[in-house]
This record gives C-alpha cells, structure tokens and sequence, in this order.
C-alpha cells in the first residue's frame, strides 16, 4: 500500500508570507501523492472587522449566519486557496484548489440548531475517495478549503481539522496515510507560551487528562479530536507542530491510540 500526506495548515501559517512560503517550499518537495488542507480563519475575522460583521467563536468553532458565510466562501474558497495553489505552482508542485462542492469532493449536514445555533455550519457525512483519488492518479494535489455543500446548492462552512481527518480517513482504504496539523507552535504546550514545555507523545489516557486539566481547550480541542477519530478509523499516523516538520525530524506532538 502507497503512502499519503494528508496536511492540514492553520491561520498563523496562511498569514506569515516568510513561513507559509517556506511551509510550501517543504510540501512542495514531499514524495508521494499528498493533499492539503487549509481554513483562513484569521483573514476572514480580519475582514469581517474592516466590513464590521460580529465575530463570534465557541469552542474554536465560528458562528455563521448568512452574512458570514458570503464572506468566508470568498476568502476560503477565492483569495487564500489561489494564493496558496499559484505559489505550489510556482514551486512545480501540480495542485488544483477546491472546495467540497468542486466534483462533489465533500457533503455535509448542517449542524442542529440545538443545543447551540452555529448557523450555516457543516459535519461532514461523505468524503468522495474516488475523485481524490483521480485526482492524484493524475498527479495532481489537491489544496482543499474549508467549505462542503449539503447536495441541495447550500454552502457550509465546516471545520478544515475535521476535512483533514475525515480525507485522511477516506483515503485510508487504499493508502497508508500520514495526517499532520501544521500550525505555530510545536505541537501540544502544557504552557501556552512556553515551547519547551512540548508534549511529545498523547494517547487516549493522556488525552483525557490534558482535557480535565484544561491544557487542551478551545482551538486545540477539535483539532485532538479529530486526531484520535483519524487514528481509531484507519489512518496510520497522526501528528501536530511546526510546518517545519514536515520531511523532517522536528519535534512535534505524536498522537496515538
């Protein structure tokens, strides 16, 4: 079975033009199909202040009413997902940018409104591996944004930690798959400002109590929980740090069962 880079990239990345360059000089040169995975959540909140829309977050999780989500399809699915595949192009890496609507690559359920209303926000129900998968038979990386559609012409805004997962799970029937989340620090901290306080290796048992003690929480949260959803469905490995880690042997958090 081939291997498979699935990565996810976050907000701090996107807005540094030094690290994101150098992120995707490195992704550039990974072998091997790979797939990546980015929201904007930070260009969007940037945006949505200049026009003066209300920003709001639960649990690392945005709020989206209508007005929202007119500006995330634009900033997800436009200006940070052409930025990013012209510079892959530029370092000859083929990608194509998409959204879950493009070649119905993800559909997903707008989220109950009780007992919180997020809005217009997805949970994934269907990953399409087979477009994926010709895609990169093609030789082709897919750039993936943050938005799914329902089948019905709606548009969600959907976590992009759980699009990784949820890809990395899909395509786990057919290749061995590496998921790394890639943002600004060099993994799980048990101090927020404090990178030699790295957490190098979480499973279930550590997991739980980094929970109860409140060292992983708000953003941190969905991203672990995809993780260990990733892991317990067939994906080979999972890890979280700096973009730096990837083709390399940087520290980073290894997450595992």
């Amino acid at each position: 079975m081939s291997k498979i880079s699935v990565v996810k990239i976050g907000g701090n990345v996107i807005e540094n033009s030094k690290v994101l360059q150098s992120f995707l000089s490195g992704f550039a040169k990974l072998e091997g199909p790979k797939v990546l995975v980015h929201g904007g959540g930070k260009k969007a909140s940037q945006w949505a202040d200049r026009l003066g829309i209300p920003v709001q977050m639960i649990e690392g999780r945005r709020i989206t009413d209508s007005e929202t989500l007119e500006l995330i399809t634009g900033i997800y699915g436009g200006q940070v997902n052409k930025n990013i595949v012209a510079l892959l192009q530029a370092l000859n890496c083929n990608a194509i940018g998409i959204s879950g609507a493009d070649g119905n690559a993800i559909k997903a359920v707008k989220r109950p409104t009780k007992p919180i209303n997020y809005g217009f926000v997805g949970d994934v129900t269907e990953v399409n591996s087979s477009f994926f998968k010709h895609l990169l038979e093609q030789g082709l990386s897919p750039v993936c944004c943050a938005l799914t559609h329902d089948g019905s012409g709606q548009i969600l805004n959907t976590n992009a930690d759980t699009i990784a997962s949820q890809i990395a799970i899909a395509l786990s029937a057919s290749y061995e798959v590496n998921l790394y989340y890639c943002f600004e620090k060099p993994g799980v901290l048990r101090a927020v400002e404090d990178e030699n306080s790295l957490i190098e290796n979480i499973d279930t048992a550590v997991y739980k109590e980094l929970i109860k003690t409140k060292i992983i929480h708000e953003g941190m949260l969905p991203k672990m929980k995809n993780a260990f959803d990733a892991l317990q469905q067939g994906v080979s490995k999972v890890a979280i740090g700096k973009p730096e880690m990837i083709g390399s042997n940087t520290k980073r958090t290894s997450i595992t069962l």
